[in-house]
């Protein structure tokens, strides 16, 4: 009698990069949606686990706490913001390529808007998970302010720029990201913060002072002052104030 094959067992679900992304956000979902509904203080781990259809042993293998689980792959997206900015034409202006870093890392919360739009609800509910929002963004403006300073090495300033740049091009995009939030996800974010990054683009050249277009025997300063959170028309108009008292 022929021996019948046997079929190969199916990888597990956790064992590729997809798998594990499915997992990540099905944790995150099931714990959002139990947040919700029973606050979070009242949600233990093991009812995630429950609610997701995995084991504890397996929650803990993507994430060290419940707190944890309200920002999935948080880490994963900041490498990848780290690749890009490594990997981008040295020759590019920096702000525009910070432009489209920053339109990579909507994406990022634009590809799960279910769990993107649970998180803000309970993020303005529970005080600890809204700074623990603060400090995932301050992570992205340091890696944004860490390429600049590298761009501007040797300039006079070059620190502050990098600095006051970083800032704007994080306050647009948490700007748009918010408005998108506050719309349901029914605001057309893609263009909203592609709009901004040129504002912000035509508002503060990226390129080094020496190589801009200069009037002969004309000098230009420019002052920037900017916060994080502020949106970018603030931005944009403060800088626009500024220069208006300079002339």
């Amino acid at each position: 009698m022929p021996e019948v094959a046997t079929p190969a067992p199916r990888p597990r679900s956790g064992r590729t990069a997809h798998g594990r992304r499915r997992v990540r956000s099905a944790l995150a979902l099931a714990a959002l949606e139990l947040f919700a509904a029973q606050g979070f203080e009242a949600t233990t781990v093991d009812q995630i686990a429950d609610a997701a259809g995995v084991g504890r042993r397996t929650f803990f293998r993507y994430f060290r706490s419940k707190e944890d689980v309200v920002f999935p792959g948080h880490d994963e997206r900041l490498a990848e913001v780290v690749e890009l900015l490594d990997g981008a034409d040295p020759h590019a202006d920096p702000l525009a390529v910070l432009g489209r870093t920053a339109e990579h890392v909507l994406e990022m919360y634009l590809a799960e808007p279910e769990v993107s739009l649970k998180r803000f609800e309970l993020t303005r509910a529970v005080p600890s998970l809204r700074d623990k929002e603060i400090a995932s963004i301050d992570r992205y403006q340091r890696v944004f302010a860490r390429y600049l300073r590298a761009r501007f090495a040797g300039e006079p300033g070059g620190d502050l720029r990098a600095a006051v740049l970083a800032a704007a091009v994080v306050a647009a995009h948490n700007h748009v990201l918010r408005q998108w939030l506050k719309s349901g996800g029914e605001l057309d974010a893609r263009r909203r913060l592609h709009e901004a990054v040129q504002q912000l683009t035509t508002t503060l050249p990226g390129r080094p002072a020496a190589e801009q277009p200069a009037a002969a025997g004309e000098e230009t300063v420019v002052v920037g002052v900017v916060r994080t959170s502020a949106p970018a028309d603030a931005v944009r108009k403060k800088i626009e104030e500024t220069l208006r008292e300079l002339r």
